[in-house]
């Protein structure tokens, strides 16, 4: 694995770190070619679609049946794992759902926000042959929390579809499983066919045909964020393990040739430590070559800093999908990274342990978007909805600020509307121009009457 000091890095190795592309405009083309279809001629095209790219002729393209099957046949133990990975992460996100809220903040003025889960949601995950339970977890079970009605999941069509994915769907909590896979599927779910139901929300990883086509719907539906290959970035120091960082290198790089792999240190025997770790524990890792090819990426590598701080403005700059710190000061460094899709903290926090089961959300802004969003949560899932109540009072409170506004705006309509509240002679000899009551005009009034009387 190469080493470079962080000084040396020249234009091309920053953009080639600083700008990764997951490649997805490479393909965006034949993405929409997909999407359109899909479109045009629903299940037609799935099942084309299948037997073309999957090579697998699909019969019935809903298995939400064999889903609640596969739950009742995979092995105890196996199924009490998916149940206790399930149990933590929803655990997690129920901390998340927050509350409605009303209050009065002047007299009058009462405001408010309540939240409401979106009633369609699609989750992709990832599969077909392979199994991938935790993406499962990761994307239904939130939604679930968050309340939501209806959700569905799309995984990739197989000869037979490998059960442990389908039975962590079910437990999970899905309403409706998919076997369509790719490009295909997240157009299947935003527009609907035959057999699969429209959503209004369509959320979860997949590769980069997954990824074009999410582009491809989102001005049709929400979806959560366009996510690239799999990325972590160790910030160590000198009292780091060498093995536990490389460990937590060779972790990820085994996700895809394109995954991204960092470790920057601000100790030159640790950096080489750790290259030197990497290399002798690929040929353990059964898929060696997967990981070679990641670790030849041009976003991967073993930096030297010449100090910590200079690590963190690295750090910063690469925005990492998973960020872990193994360094003695871990709090003081966290405190000063914004840019993170997950913080992993100390040597006995790999990053795998929040892939799969300690709780938190492992689909997570890729490419550098940490910089401007987070990840998967149930938040993901809702939307809110604020609500205000005015009295008399409180509307004649903020008539000469609305007024004036709308006025210097030049629509003259939304003055009106308020001025329509106050429309009668009594309430124009109360109220001054900003709104407020004028009690020298009401004393005025009084005194006259009583003068009248008097007469």
């Amino acid at each position: 694995m190469d080493v470079k000091r962080v000084a040396d890095l020249g234009p091309a190795d920053r953009r080639a770190l600083f700008e990764r592309d997951a490649g997805v405009e490479a393909v965006r083309g034949t993405a929409r070619d997909i999407v359109d279809r899909v479109r045009e001629e629903g299940d037609v095209a799935l099942r084309e679609y299948a037997s073309e790219f999957d090579g697998v002729a699909v019969g019935n393209l809903d298995v939400t049946d064999d889903a609640a099957r596969a739950a009742e046949a995979i092995d105890d133990d196996l199924r009490e794992h998916i149940e206790r990975a399930a149990a933590n992460v929803r655990e997690f996100h129920e901390r998340q759902v927050p509350e409605d809220w009303r209050r009065e903040f002047s007299p009058g003025r009462e405001l408010g926000r309540r939240f409401r889960p979106i009633e369609r949601v699609g989750v992709y995950v990832p599969g077909g042959a392979a199994a991938y339970p935790s993406s499962a977890l990761m994307g239904v079970v939130p939604a679930t929390v968050a309340g939501v009605e209806h959700v569905a999941v799309a995984t990739p069509p197989a000869e037979t579809i490998n059960p442990v994915t389908l039975a962590a769907i079910h437990l999970a909590g899905a309403d409706a499983v998919y076997q369509v896979g790719g490009a295909q599927a997240i157009a299947a779910l935003a527009y609907g066919t035959e057999t699969v139901t429209a959503v209004q929300k369509v959320v979860g990883p997949g590769n980069k045909w997954v990824t074009a086509a999410k582009a491809e719907v989102r001005d049709e539906v929400e979806i959560d964020f366009l996510a690239g290959p799999s990325e972590v970035l160790v910030l160590a120091d000198g009292t780091a393990t060498p093995e536990f960082v490389a460990a937590d290198l060779l972790a990820q790089a085994e996700h895809d040739p394109e995954s991204a792999v960092v470790a920057v240190t601000d100790d030159d025997a640790t950096g080489e430590a750790i290259a030197e770790a990497v290399e002798a524990g690929i040929d353990e890792r059964e898929r060696g070559d997967v990981i070679r090819e990641s670790l030849a990426n041009d976003a991967s590598g073993v930096f030297l800093a010449r100090s910590m701080s200079e690590a963190v403005l690295f750090a910063e700059e690469y925005a990492a999908e998973h960020l872990s710190i193994q360094a003695e000061d871990d709090e003081a460094l966290l405190e000063r990274i914004t840019n993170a899709g997950s913080v992993f903290l100390g040597p006995y926090t790999p990053v795998a342990a929040g892939d799969y089961a300690s709780g938190t959300n492992h689909v997570l802004p890729t490419d550098g978007g940490a910089r401007v969003f987070g990840g998967l949560s149930v938040e993901t899932f809702l939307r809110s909805t604020t609500v205000q109540r005015l009295s008399r009072e409180g509307l004649a409170d903020l008539r000469g600020t609305v007024t004036t506004l709308a006025r210097t705006e030049g629509l003259e309509a939304h003055a009106a509307s308020i001025e329509a509240r106050f429309a009668d002679d009594s309430d124009e000899a109360r109220f001054t121009d900003d709104g407020t009551e004028d009690e020298h005009d009401e004393h005025d009034e009084c005194g006259e009457d009583e003068n009248a009387d008097a007469e």
